[in-house]
């Protein structure tokens, strides 16, 4: 990830949507509330802000799976600065937040991989192209209760409601 980000206007929205319809394509599932805020944009690199997504949104389909009436939403607020704070909020498995500060290591994992498969790379790949963007990245949660990802994206981040 060493190149110049190529930036230019993303429809998030629709990028989102592009996305959890790959992931309803590849594990159906009948149960799952998505909401997903309309005409977010953002300045960025499409490729890596697609794949941050893809990271954030599969972690949350993953975490969702044991859920009989699953949610998943993305959505943003406006943040003191004028920068917009995204987020990525499901009611799945969660986790403790005193081991919030390892989730962004590689390898990193909070569930056993019988519970929950996966490499443990995701979320690092997702904090390094939002560090990429000038942007920061962070998680709240509580064991049973769901996880929030929040995420800016820096000069870049300062989206628009098309």
């Amino acid at each position: 990830m060493g190149c110049a980000l190529r930036r230019t206007t993303v429809d998030l929205s629709s990028l989102a949507r592009e996305i959890f319809d790959g992931l309803y394509a590849s594990s159906p599932r009948t149960q799952v509330k998505l909401l997903i805020e309309g005409q977010m944009s953002a300045e960025g690199d499409p490729g890596l802000l697609h794949i941050a997504l893809q990271n954030l949104f599969s972690n949350a389909w993953k975490y969702t799976s044991k859920r009989v009436e699953a949610r998943i939403e993305f959505g943003h607020v406006a943040g003191e600065n004028g920068e917009w704070i995204y987020h990525v909020r499901d009611n799945g498995a969660g986790f403790d937040p005193q081991f919030a500060d390892r989730l962004f290591g590689v390898f990193q994992r909070l569930h056993a991989e019988s519970e929950f498969p996966g490499t443990g790379v995701g979320l690092a790949t997702v904090q390094r192209i939002i560090h990429r963007h000038g942007g920061r990245i962070w998680a709240e949660s509580a064991v049973d209760k769901g996880a929030t990802f929040c995420f800016t994206l820096g000069e870049g981040g300062r989206g628009s409601r098309a």
